[in-house]
């Protein structure tokens, strides 16, 4: 795959299994229901295992424009493939969540309530306050970036330029603990977005799909997922540059 491709693959397959999980506890008659916040913790953090090892080989696997943007930050990798990388993830998670969609759609027609068919799709905050909401965010894409950067392995080439293996081979496991430990630790203020496009991609599918008795899409809300963790990118960044 190219590294376009890759990318888009790699998120959709992130946002297919993590939305997938989430629709599976929150939406009636399925046969997860009501199982609880460790199971959309621990399934989310296998979402980003099975999406870096399938990306890893051709894009490095960032499945997350906060990755991109934090290791172009700690000079890991190419600010001129940031933009590529972005739009990638943009699709690859619409695509993701069309497909959780499509899985899950005669359990979406039996759910009444639009807030957890919202909730499938994208984040929102237990208390809704701006401030400490957006905290949250940092706080949680910080860890994530400190945390990716620690675990940084070899270089490959993509498009004549050395970039990061970061995500690839021995990270894949590591990476995946760090987001379990992130969902269970911070991640009960906001539901711990932690990437942009994981939110941002799958809230307009949301509010593109005809979806009978869901509510708004919450646009009101939808810059938090989006600045919070472009603010805890570079943050991380730049503390893992000082530690380093």
């Amino acid at each position: 795959m190219s590294p376009f491709l890759g990318e888009l693959t790699g998120t959709a397959i992130l946002v297919l299994l993590g939305d997938g999980v989430v629709a599976n506890v929150v939406l009636n008659k399925t046969k997860g229901n009501n199982s609880g916040w460790i199971v959309i913790a621990l399934g989310w953090s296998m979402a980003v295992y099975v999406g870096v090892f399938v990306a890893a080989p051709s894009s490095t696997a960032h499945l997350n424009p906060a990755v991109s943007i934090g290791l172009a930050v700690a000079g890991k990798f190419d600010w001129a493939l940031v933009p590529l990388y972005i739009a990638a993830q943009m699709l690859g998670a619409m695509v993701g969540a069309f497909l959780v969609w499509l899985m899950y759609r005669l359990h979406f027609n039996e759910t009444a309530s639009g807030d957890a068919k919202l909730a499938v799709f994208c984040t929102g905050p237990a208390i809704r306050n701006t401030g400490a909401n957006l905290i949250s965010e940092i706080i949680g894409t910080c860890m994530l970036i400190f945390g990716v950067l620690y675990i940084l392995g070899p270089t490959i080439t993509v498009n004549s330029k050395e970039v990061s293996m970061g995500l690839g081979s021995v990270g894949h496991l590591p990476v995946a603990f760090l987001v379990l430990a992130i969902g269970l630790s911070l991640g009960g203020p906001t539901g711990y977005a932690i990437n942009p496009a994981r939110d941002l991609g799958p809230r307009i599918v949301h509010f593109l799909l005809p979806i009978p008795q869901k509510r708004d899409s919450d646009w009101s809300y939808s810059w938090i997922p989006v600045v919070g963790p472009i603010a805890g990118a570079l943050l991380g960044a730049i503390l893992a540059r000082l530690l380093q």
